[in-house]
């Protein structure tokens, strides 16, 4: 198993471990897992949220200059 592989399941285990807390015993416990997955899969965003605000941010100038360059 290569490095990478070995850092894709460790993330992916996190996710769904954060899923299942978020399902059975968290804020959203009232929605569905499939949910509460949705939402693990993006667990650093979750988490940390000036992280999703800073890519939300990166993905903005990313737009405009795509756009004025065109």
């Amino acid at each position: 198993m290569s490095k990478k592989a070995k850092i894709i399941s460790v993330y992916l285990a996190i996710g769904v471990l954060f899923a299942l807390y978020g399902w059975l015993f968290g804020d959203n416990s009232y929605k569905s897992f499939a949910y509460n997955l949705g939402t693990g899969i993006f667990w650093p965003l979750v988490m940390f949220p000036g992280l999703g605000k800073l890519i939300g941010a990166g993905i903005l100038v990313l737009f405009v200059a795509l756009v004025t360059m065109s």
